[in-house]
C-alpha cells in the first residue's frame, strides 16, 4: 500500500496519486490557486482514492460556496458508494466522517473528528489546515490556537510544512489574544517561507489588534511581491492593507486599493472576496465617508449570487451592502427569508446543522441592527448589538472581521445619545489599542457630546 511523505497510508491510491495528492497538500498550505488542478490529478491517477476524494470535498466547501459544497457533495456520496468503509484505514475512515459532517452543514461536528484525528496522527497535514479553518469558520479562537499547538512538537523543524504549520499557530495565537507571542512565531514562519500568505496574514493581524498599522504598512510594502498576487489570500491580505490605510487617514488610498484590488468590473464574485469589500465600505460609512457609486455596484453583486440560507457571517456582509447602497427593502427581504428558513427547517434537518443557532443567534439579530441603523434608528441597533457583543465570535470570522460590528455598536452608542455606554465601550478600546486613531478620535466626539451633561471620561 502507498503511504505519504509522513507514512501514512493510502488505499487505493499509486504512487502517481500521491505524488499529485503531496503538491496538492502543499499548494493548499500556500494558499496557491493551483491546489484544485493537482486534486483533480489525483483523482485522474486514483479515482478510488479516499484521500484524494476527502481533498476535493473540502476544497469545495474552504470557500464558503454553497454551490460548490453542493457539488462536492454529489461527488462525495458517488465515492462513498463505491468504496465501502471497510477499504478505509482508520484514519480515512475519520477524514471521510469529517467531510461527511461538513457537507451535510455540521462543521462544528467536522472539526470537532478532525481535532480527534489530529490526536492520533499529529503529521497529518490535511487534517490539521481543514481543522484551523473550520475553527476560524465557527471563531473559535482557543481551538485555532490549540489545534495546532497540540500537534506542533511531533514535528520536525526541518520539516518543508513545520514553518507553515507556525503560521497557523501564530494566526491562533492572534485570536486568542497572545499578540507579542503571534507576533514573534509568525515573523519566523515568514523567515522560513518568504511565501506564507497566512503566515504573513498572521503577522497583519497581530498588528492590527495592536493598533500599529504604521509597522502594518512597512510590513506589507517591504513584501508585496510574496503576497499581492497568485494566491487566495490575496484580496484578504489587500483589504488589510486598506484597513492600515484608513486608520492612518490616507482614505484617497483605501478607495484606490478598493478599487484596484477588492471589487471592481473584473471581480469574481466569490463570498470571501465581497464580504471583504462590504465589510471595508461599512467602515467608510462608519465614518461619513463618501464612497461614490461603490455601494451600488457591489450590492449588485451580492444580488447576483443568489444565496440560500448557507452561512450566516456572509449573509451579514451582504446585508451591509444593501443598507450601504440604500436597498434597505432587499435587506429587509433577505432577513424575511432566514427567518422563513428557520421556521421550516425541521424534520429532515440534518442534526447539528451549524448554520441554525449560527442564524438564529448572531446572524438575523446583527442583520437587523444593520438595517436599524441604516435607518437611524441607533437605539434599536444598540439594543440589538449589546447582548451580543461578546458572542460575535460564534458565527466564525475574526476580530478584525467582527470589528466592523464593534465599531456599528460604538457609532449606534454615540447616535442615540447612550454616552456614559459610548464612554464605557471607547475606553475597552483604548485601553487595549491606544495607538489606533479611531479610539482618540471617536472619544473626541464623545467629549463634545457630553461636555454639556458633564459626564465623566
Amino acid at each position: 500500500m502507498a503511504t505519504d511523505r509522513h507514512a501514512h497510508a493510502m488505499t487505493h491510491t499509486g504512487a502517481d496519486a500521491v505524488r499529485h495528492y503531496e503538491r496538492a497538500l502543499d499548494d493548499l498550505l500556500f494558499f496557491r490557486e493551483e491546489v484544485t488542478t493537482e486534486a483533480r490529478a489525483v483523482l485522474d491517477a486514483a479515482p478510488r482514492s479516499p484521500m484524494g476524494n476527502v481533498l476535493m470535498a473540502y476544497l469545495g466547501l474552504l470557500g464558503t460556496e454553497e454551490k460548490d459544497a453542493a457539488g462536492a457533495a454529489k461527488s462525495f456520496q458517488e465515492f462513498r458508494r463505491t468504496v465501502p468503509d471497510a477499504d478505509l484505514t482508520p484514519r480515512e475512515r475519520m477524514h471521510a466522517e469529517a467531510a461527511d459532517a461538513w457537507l451535510g452543514g455540521d462543521v462544528h461536528r467536522a472539526g470537532g473528528v478532525l481535532a480527534e484525528l489530529a490526536v492520533a496522527h499529529p503529521k497529518d497535514a490535511l487534517a490539521l489546515a481543514v481543522g484551523h479553518q473550520t475553527d476560524f469558520f465557527t471563531g473559535n479562537a482557543v481551538l485555532l490556537r490549540d489545534r495546532i499547538g497540540g500537534a506542533l512538537t511531533a514535528w520536525d523543524a526541518d520539516d518543508p510544512h513545520y514553518g507553515l504549520l507556525q503560521g497557523m499557530y501564530a494566526f491562533g495565537l492572534e485570536e486568542a489574544g497572545h499578540y507579542g507571542l503571534a507576533e514573534r512565531v509568525a515573523l519566523e514562519a515568514v523567515e522560513r517561507n518568504a511565501r506564507d500568505v497566512w503566515g504573513i496574514h498572521a503577522v497583519v493581524h497581530a498588528y492590527e489588534m495592536q493598533g500599529r498599522y504604521e509597522d502594518g504598512i512597512r510590513y506589507l510594502d517591504a513584501r508585496t511581491d510574496d503576497w499581492s498576487d497568485g494566491n487566495y489570500l490575496t484580496v484578504h491580505n489587500w483589504w488589510h492593507y486598506a484597513l492600515y490605510l484608513l486608520e492612518a487617514g490616507r482614505t484617497d488610498e483605501v478607495l484606490a486599493v478598493y478599487d484596484a484590488a477588492l471589487h471592481n468590473e473584473n471581480s469574481g464574485g466569490a463570498a470571501m472576496e465581497l464580504l471583504d469589500a462590504a465589510s471595508l465600505l461599512w467602515r467608510l460609512y462608519l465614518a461619513g465617508t463618501g464612497t461614490g457609486d461603490r455601494w451600488p455596484a457591489l450590492a449588485d453583486a451580492w444580488e447576483q449570487r443568489r444565496d440560500g440560507a448557507y452561512y450566516a457571517f456572509n449573509d451579514v456582509h451582504s446585508v451591509m451592502a444593501y443598507v450601504g447602497a440604500g436597498r434597505l427593502a432587499d435587506a429587509e427581504r433577505l432577513i424575511r427569508d432566514r427567518e422563513t428558513w428557520l421556521r421550516t427547517t425541521g424534520p429532515g434537518t440534518p442534526p447539528g446543522l451549524s448554520n441554525v443557532p449560527m442564524t438564529a443567534e448572531i446572524g438575523l439579530p446583527v442583520s437587523r441592527a444593520l438595517v436599524a441603523y441604516g435607518q437611524q434608528r441607533y437605539d434599536e441597533a444598540v439594543d440589538l448589538l449589546l447582548p451580543l457583543r461578546h458572542r460575535l465570535h460564534t458565527f466564525g470570522g475574526s476580530h478584525a472581521q467582527r470589528d466592523a460590528l464593534q465599531k456599528t455598536l460604538v457609532e449606534a452608542a454615540l447616535h442615540s445619545g447612550r454616552l456614559h455606554l459610548a464612554r464605557s465601550l471607547l475606553s475597552e478600546r483604548v485601553s487595549l489599542r491606544p495607538q489606533c486613531p479611531y479610539g482618540r478620535e471617536a472619544r473626541a466626539r464623545l467629549a463634545g457630546r457630553t461636555a454639556a451633561a458633564a459626564v465623566r471620561f
